[in-house]
């Protein structure tokens, strides 16, 4: 899979979101910054030079590289917004490689900005509701600061998360979805963001994540959700978060988020 320097011709667009100062922050592992580099090495080895096709053959991806951090969170949140908000503006849809899940706000903060309020669907073992700085903030800043009308999790794993955070999360109308839901996206909202936390993931597949899940989901059961989300008009962005190089054994968690990356991209080959 060839990555594109220039957005000519190009349907969607790569940005690098290579900051762990939110992990940090909530104590998680460090080494998510070096997320980006990591997958994009992995995306280059993966499969075959030229892989077959989907029906609709693959969509051109334009690299726009890595969002430079800044001297604090917000200016790394504002730069992020930045940049999206300009890939935005040519038409192309995001797909963000992070990176602190805090990053997720300032992403699906532009495409909010462009598209109007959006509805959230997020894979994640973790609500992210936290009201403190860090990579556990995202989701509810989304909803506070009135870019998302609401939460749709799957894969919330209650051991690891605080009482009051899913208390919170419930009564602003969240919605956390069994595991044995059938593979459906909401069917009401106009536009969607699609944001998924690679610790949704079982650590026995994936161990290079932020916090790692002792009792998560499998690749099979990820796979048809992410062709759904890439197959669906409605979603205009998506992006792969916590992907930890330093704690990655063999390169497992990097080369299982490429895979996610071209289900996405086979889902958007469908698409009218």
């Amino acid at each position: 899979m060839i990555l594109h320097p220039t957005p000519t011709g190009c349907a969607i667009a790569l940005l690098g979101l290579a900051d762990d100062t939110g992990v940090r922050l909530n104590g998680g592992r460090p080494g998510a910054a070096q997320g980006p580099a990591a997958f994009r090495a992995a995306l280059a080895r993966y499969g075959a030079a030229d892989p077959a096709s989907p029906a609709g053959g693959w969509p051109r991806v334009f690299d726009a590289g890595d969002v430079l951090p800044g001297a604090s969170l917000d200016e790394t949140h504002a730069r992020v917004t930045a940049a999206t908000a300009a890939l935005l503006g040519t038409g192309l849809v995001p797909i963000a490689i992070g990176g602190g899940h805090d990053l997720a706000f300032p992403f699906a903060r532009a495409v909010a900005q462009k598209f109007g309020p959006l509805t959230g669907v997020y894979f994640d073992a973790h609500l992210d509701v936290r009201d403190t700085p860090g990579s556990g903030m995202a989701f509810r800043r989304l909803i506070e600061d009135g870019h998302a009308r609401s939460l749709h999790l799957h894969g919330f794993r209650p051991f690891v998360n605080a009482r009051e955070h899913h208390a919170w999360f419930i009564a602003h109308g969240g919605h956390a979805a069994l595991d044995t839901a059938p593979v459906a996206l909401p069917p009401e909202p106009p536009q969607l963001f699609v944001s998924f936390d690679l610790d949704v993931l079982d650590a026995a597949h994936a161990p290079g994540v932020s916090a790692p899940n002792p009792a998560g989901w499998s690749p099979r059961d990820a796979e048809p959700w992410v062709l759904a989300c890439g197959a669906d008009p409605r979603v205009r962005s998506f992006d792969l978060m916590e992907l930890c190089p330093p704690h990655d054994e063999g390169g497992r968690t990097a080369r299982l988020a490429v895979h996610l990356f071209l289900a996405f991209l086979a889902g958007f080959a469908t698409r009218p």
